[in-house]
């Protein structure tokens, strides 16, 4: 009974996304469709409204909005510049500086916008006219821009995690932030080692002279103000100053006074910020409120325990389970945003890793890294299809370079799902788990 109502979830699902019904709908529809199977249908949609009610409620995911906020104003305050200039200074002497700088920056500006797909907008717009003088193939800066720029969504502060903490019944979003750090640091080096293979096969170098600690030390003053808002915001969280949530709202304040203050903010600027992030933050809050339909269906349906058995039942060897699951992730992530796959997968693969052990906060990161490689994989590959605007190219000359870039993501992905210490040290450390 419950595989056959899991088979219903995921057909019902796909027919409505392909005829264009919005996820959020979808999830909804396909819940209450399936669970129709065994109660009436005034209990099914009584339940489905205070399920999405229940969902909606939870004081934190109040900062979803707040971050998204945060990074919005970050997006529109002049900062890609800064931290593009910060990276430069410090790795523009390997070969194929400017792929380089773009990969590191990226991981900066992602961080602090929260968006995969705003920091390949900002930081490959900043990068673009330097690539072109200096005659780099524009192909192969959109696929090093597109591949770095999900780098951003595991280093905190990430809405990604914030929204697996809910999925996962209140998992410490502080532990998962710290446990972001490594994961997303690995998945940057795995680019920057590629851009610098391939700029050496191109025969790319490095910027003319000598290193400059002048240069440096003004590039770091720059990019102090912008940088130290990690800084502040993930460092309260962790020494308990503040909650995420009162973080996110901190956040929000600092993000607006430097803008300000960098004069790239005004009071129209602002309104179109606010009015797009109330957009954006209703269509997140809504997904998660519809979601909990699902995480409930699955729960009453017992789906969770019969995938598990029919998991345990072709092999109890943990590593072979982790690839399948990495395998289904992989493919969910190519038609699927971030945010509705973790609140689809969390209920479902969450109860089967931890039968073997597996703590929430490692498997948070497993699953996220995951779903950001469908990032900048078609068919969907949102952030992939920016970078390829920006850079000004096409999908067929940017694959092949793309391919290098996912050889090296997915080894990085298999050395955070057999490797627990790269996600677990940092929260460990600091007493968080």
């Amino acid at each position: 009974m419950a595989m056959q109502s899991l088979v219903m979830i995921i057909a019902i699902l796909a027919i409505l996304l392909i005829v264009g019904v919005p996820i959020s709908y979808s999830i909804g529809i396909a819940s209450l469709i399936t669970i129709l199977q065994t109660v009436q249908l005034d209990v099914s949609v009584v339940t489905g409204a205070q399920r999405i009610f229940v969902g909606m409620s939870k004081f934190s995911l109040t900062a979803i909005p707040f971050f998204i906020l945060a990074g919005n104003l970050m997006n529109q305050g002049g900062i890609a510049k800064r931290l593009v200039d910060f990276v430069m200074a410090i790795l523009g002497k390997m070969p194929g500086a400017l792929l380089v700088t773009n990969a590191g920056a990226n991981a900066l500006f992602g961080a602090i916008s929260g968006s995969a797909s705003a920091a390949a907008a900002a930081v490959g717009s900043m990068v673009r006219e330097g690539e072109e003088e200096q005659g780099y193939d524009v192909a192969l800066c959109a696929a090093t821009n597109g591949a770095s720029a999900p780098s951003g969504l595991l280093i905190p502060p990430s809405n990604a995690l914030i929204t697996y903490s809910l999925a996962a019944g209140g998992t410490s979003v502080a532990a998962l932030f710290m446990a972001g750090y490594l994961p997303g640091l690995i998945w940057t080096l795995c680019c920057i080692v590629v851009a610098i293979i391939l700029a050496k096969k191109k025969g790319y170098k490095g910027t003319p002279g000598k290193f400059s600690w002048a240069n440096l030390g003004k590039a770091t003053l720059h990019a102090i103000p912008s940088l130290s808002l990690i800084v502040v915001v993930i460092g309260g969280i962790v020494i308990g100053a503040f909650s995420a949530t009162e973080g996110s709202a901190i956040a929000v304040v600092y993000a607006l006074i430097l803008g300000i203050c960098y004069r790239n903010i005004t009071l129209k600027k602002l309104w179109d910020i606010v009015v797009d992030s109330a957009k954006m933050s209703g269509m997140v809050v809504f997904l998660i409120g519809v979601s909990n339909i699902l995480g409930w269906v699955m729960a009453f349906l017992q789906i969770p325990q019969a995938v598990s058995a029919a998991l345990l039942s072709i092999t109890d060897n943990q590593i072979v389970i982790l690839l399948i699951m990495n395998v289904i992730l992989l493919i969910a992530g190519t038609f699927m945003d971030v945010t509705p796959a973790i609140l689809i997968f969390t209920p479902l693969f969450l109860p089967i890793v931890q039968t073997f052990g597996m703590d929430p906060i490692h498997f948070g990161l497993i699953l996220v890294y995951n779903l950001c490689i469908g990032n900048i994989t078609p068919p969907v590959g949102n952030t992939l299809f920016v970078a390829i605007k920006v850079g000004r190219t096409s999908l067929s000359k940017t694959m092949p370079y793309m391919l290098w870039y996912y050889v090296a993501i997915l080894v990085g992905l298999l050395l955070v799902t057999y490797v627990p210490a790269i996600s677990m040290i940092l929260p460990q450390l600091t007493g968080l788990a």
